[in-house]
């Protein structure tokens, strides 16, 4: 049976429906907004895998080219791994659903959306998040959903339920929002230096469609009836766990209130192993469950020391962030190089400059895009003191770059003005807390390091949280523990005059407005902070590029003439870029890009292009250089890459009969512009420079014309016609000159010079 239930949302009808397809999954949801659909199964293993301690999750966005129309480019079309955009919509899903299940469950679950048709004006993502939500809530599976989710955007100071791809162009504010009824537990924006205050009137503005998102979810699943499971939920033995806190807490907590992480750690970890060995006698073979019960204590140790005396485990206040050092230009030959440290989390972030071609192109669901602006995150194991094997990137090493990437847009020069391609990667040194917010920071400083203008320079901050029942302390600038015994992580980028990004993971339920409000107020007074420690280290972007980035000329030329220069199959554009060593690229509105790290051979290139492209004017003078001699004259190459014929008459004053009388190759001869015939071809002259121009008088001075103009008689006889018929099509050649083949595919419609021999 089809079960279906309907809500207008934002002016937009969104269904949710079930029992259609997938009847053995044990949730189904069918989600249709507009024409875009996605279609979400959860299901959960009937019992719990051997040896496993921790609840295994996972929640994977199938992308379908088909959904769009599209056959997946490349050679392998049944596509290959997925998509940066697949995983960051997997985490997506994941980091809201997550908080929800039962604790100490311990049966796998897997959730999977795939968006089944697309529509633009309607984004898949945040509709996979409500779809699997749907699944998980009408299944029987244990949870404690359902949530919804939604994305706000904001044009001329007006909020925006559910935008478009294109007004989320234009938003200056991309906030996606997901919680229960009654919190908000995940949060993931992008925004134009927006203020917390409107940032914050934001959250509450989606948290009204979340409400009516999840009644009717509610209403969907009290129509299948379906109820839920009762499953095994892994606890701590509360007589062990009692035994372990009243004997062990105190020294429990001097354990955790060490600053160096390394050194806490290690007393840490010994302390454990101690602990666990010197009550094994009152509960034999219980070792296991010692050891856990020693791990809670300690997590309770840590809410304790910060909720009740404010004091955190390396002595730290809630609001105080750790001590902040950062360098630029340790790297000699990077176009940009930042180390940002603060406390043990160290992250050196170098910069690349290149080209439009060395953009990304995307090939997605939402369209192809081509990105100019990249940021990779990388996350070696040393960096936290492991040993492990080094493989491709993770979902979080994507996420993290992500992040990064995003805080930075709204502060990048447009392509206009700066024509580059920026690819920022991110090397974690040390990680003790928030090392996408230290790539935020190292980021910023590569950035000025290389002189590329910026509008102005972003910082970040990661901000944690303890409960217990209506008690919260909000933490600045958490550290690895804090993050792993807490219950958020709230990351938060921006400038002086705004926030530009924020991503928000929780372990509990979700925030409450209070908590957000207080969170997002205290992150910009520790963004400020961190911001002028990093001021001090370089204060606003170089005047000038590092020497070794490429040099981007930008020329704008007549859209009609983008195929001259190109040339016939690129020759002429591939032979520009060799003979000069530049990389060029043509937008189709006839923007051109010439990027060189030598800029002799860019403005080389510029010289000959704008030749190419240029328009000739007849009358106006030039110095060019001989370029060829053919029996009937020399060929002058007057403007880089583009020629025109002297005739024999118009060398010299005096009479030629042979052009190499008057002239060699390689010569520099001042020449005027005399004729361009219907064919574009062009006519110099060498005589008569100095006088004001007279095409008249030129054409009856000329003994060519014979009264019929260059085609006459006169000298060089009865043979001009046919020799001017027979002279290369065109005002421009399809190579330059400097490398012209002395045969060719260009020479074949000249006549022989064996025909032009002189009088006897």
């Amino acid at each position: 049976m089809v079960y279906k239930v309907e809500g207008l949302l934002g002016g937009r009808t969104l269904t949710l429906e079930t029992g259609r397809v997938a009847k053995q999954a044990n949730g189904s949801c069918w989600l249709r907004m507009g024409d875009t659909i996605v279609l979400a199964n959860a299901t959960m293993a009937n019992f719990v895998r051997e040896g496993i301690d921790f609840f295994p999750l996972t929640c994977d966005y199938e992308e379908r080219k088909y959904a769009v129309g599209k056959i997946p480019g490349g050679f392998v079309k049944r596509g290959g791994r997925p998509s940066d955009k697949a995983i960051l919509t997997s985490r997506l899903i994941d980091r809201p659903l997550r908080p929800l299940f039962p604790e100490g469950m311990r049966n796998e679950v897997q959730v999977i959306a795939m968006p089944l048709s697309v529509e633009h004006s309607n984004p898949p993502d945040v509709l996979a998040v409500v779809a699997a939500s749907t699944a998980l809530t009408i299944s029987d599976i244990p949870w404690n959903g359902p949530i919804g989710c939604v994305r706000v955007g904001r044009i001329n100071g007006e909020f925006i339920l559910f935008p478009d791809i294109q007004q989320i162009e234009e938003s200056d504010l991309d906030l996606i929002v997901a919680g229960p009824e009654d919190r908000v537990n995940m949060l993931e924006a992008g925004a134009n230096e927006v203020d917390e205050e409107t940032v914050f009137e934001a959250i509450q503005f989606a948290h009204n469609a979340i409400r009516e998102i999840c009644a009717l979810q509610r209403q969907l699943a009290e129509m299948v009836g379906k109820e839920k499971r009762v499953t095994a939920v892994h606890k701590v033995d509360q007589d062990i766990l009692d035994f372990v806190r009243g004997n062990t807490a105190h020294e429990l907590r001097q354990a955790i209130q060490n600053p160096d992480k390394a050194s806490r750690e290690s007393g840490l970890s010994e302390l454990k192993d101690e602990i666990v060995g010197r009550f094994t006698a009152q509960f034999p073979g219980q070792e296991a469950e010692l050891a856990e019960a020693v791990e809670k204590v300690v997590k309770e140790e840590i809410r304790n020391l910060i909720l009740d005396e404010s004091v955190r485990p390396d002595g730290r206040k809630p609001e105080e962030i750790r001590t902040i050092t950062a360098e630029v230009g340790l790297l000699p030959r990077v176009h940009g190089s930042g180390l940002f440290t603060r406390g043990q989390t160290q992250v050196l972030t170098a910069l690349t400059l290149g080209s439009s071609d060395d953009a990304q192109v995307v090939d997605g669901l939402e369209g192809d895009i081509s990105k100019r602006y990249m940021h990779f995150y990388n996350f070696p194991p040393y960096s936290v003191g492991e040993v492990r094997p080094l493989r491709g990137p993770g979902r979080r090493e994507v996420g993290h770059g992500a992040l990064a990437e995003r805080a930075l847009l709204a502060v990048l020069p447009p392509k206009d003005t700066f024509p580059y391609t920026i690819l920022l990667t991110s090397e974690t040194m040390e990680s003790n807390g928030s090392t996408s917010m230290a790539s935020t920071c190292g980021s910023t400083l590569a950035l000025m390091d290389a002189g590329v203008p910026i509008t102005r320079p972003v910082s970040g901050i990661a901000m944690g949280l303890m409960t217990r029942g209506e008690q919260f302390s909000v933490l600045s600038d958490i550290q690895g523990m804090e993050d792993f015994s807490g219950d958020m992580d709230f990351k938060v980028a921006g400038t002086q005059q705004g926030i530009t990004a924020i991503q928000l993971d929780t372990k509990i339920r979700g925030l409450t407005f209070e908590m957000i409000r207080k969170t997002l107020s205290q992150a910009k007074e520790g963004r400020q902070y961190i911001l002028s420690k990093m001021l001090e280290a370089i204060s606003a972007p170089r005047e000038q590029l590092s020497p070794h980035a490429p040099r981007i000329i930008t020329l704008q030329i007549n859209p009609d003439k983008i195929g001259a220069v190109i040339g016939p199959g690129g020759k002429m554009i591939k032979q520009i870029e060799a003979d000069t060593g530049a990389s060029i690229s043509i937008e189709q509105d006839g923007t051109i890009y010439i990027a060189a790290v030598d800029g002799a051979g860019g403005e080389q290139a510029a010289q000959i292009i704008r030749g190419i492209t240029a328009e000739v004017t007849i009358g106006e003078k030039y110095i060019g250089k001989v370029t060829r001699l053919i029996g009937m004259g020399a060929f002058v190459e007057f403007l880089p890459g583009k020629e025109g014929l002297v005739h024999v008459s118009q060398l010299s004053e005096q009479r030629v009969r042979r052009p190499e009388d008057a002239v060699k190759v390689g010569d520099m001869l001042e020449v005027r512009v005399i004729e361009i015939d219907s064919q574009g071809r062009v006519n110099l002259s060498a005589i008569d420079l100095d006088q004001p121009f007279d095409a008249a008088a030129v054409k009856s001075r000329d003994p060519r014309s014979g009264g019929g103009g260059f085609g006459g008689g006169g000298r060089g006889g009865d043979r001009g016609a046919e020799r001017r018929s027979d002279r290369p099509q065109g005002g421009s050649h399809p190579e330059p000159p400097a490398s012209r083949p002395e045969t060719g595919d260009e020479d074949r419609d000249e006549i022989p010079k064996a025909r032009f021999r002189p009088r006897r």
